[in-house]
């Protein structure tokens, strides 16, 4: 059985960090390309960062770049976001999602994932 469990969230004062991660199990990170999303109240999800089944590339929005990293620990089945810099606009639930691919691209849009975590809050305040 397929399942993906989101942790790490929190509240963080801007200019703060978190680090998420989302743990992999009944499947191989080898398989699959990982992607986090976001979603705000009243705001549809986006895609923040993926990474490859290759883990040769990642991808990242363009809000967030210079600012995330998407990371992954083959051995704990693991994917990571170490998010840096964090501003009230990041406030959101964090999703993971999983798809099967053997391709060195990984997609930003929802539409290809369907394996999904159950989300972890994160709430940029002072």
């Amino acid at each position: 059985q397929v399942q993906l469990v989101e942790s790490g969230g929190g509240l963080v004062q801007p200019g703060g960090s978190l680090r998420l991660s989302c743990a992999a199990s009944g499947f191989t990170l080898d398989d699959y390309a990982i992607g986090w999303f976001r979603q705000a109240p009243g705001k549809e999800r986006e895609g923040v960062s993926c990474i490859t089944s290759s883990d040769r590339s990642a991808n990242y929005a363009d809000s967030v770049k210079g600012r995330f990293t998407i990371s992954r620990d083959i051995a704990k089945n693991t994917v990571y976001l170490q998010m840096n810099s964090l501003h009230p606009g990041d406030t959101a639930v964090y999703y993971c999602a999983a798809y099967r691919t053997q391709g060195f691209h990984c997609s930003g849009s929802p539409t290809p994932y369907n394996y999904w975590g159950q989300g972890t809050q994160v709430t940029v305040s002072s």
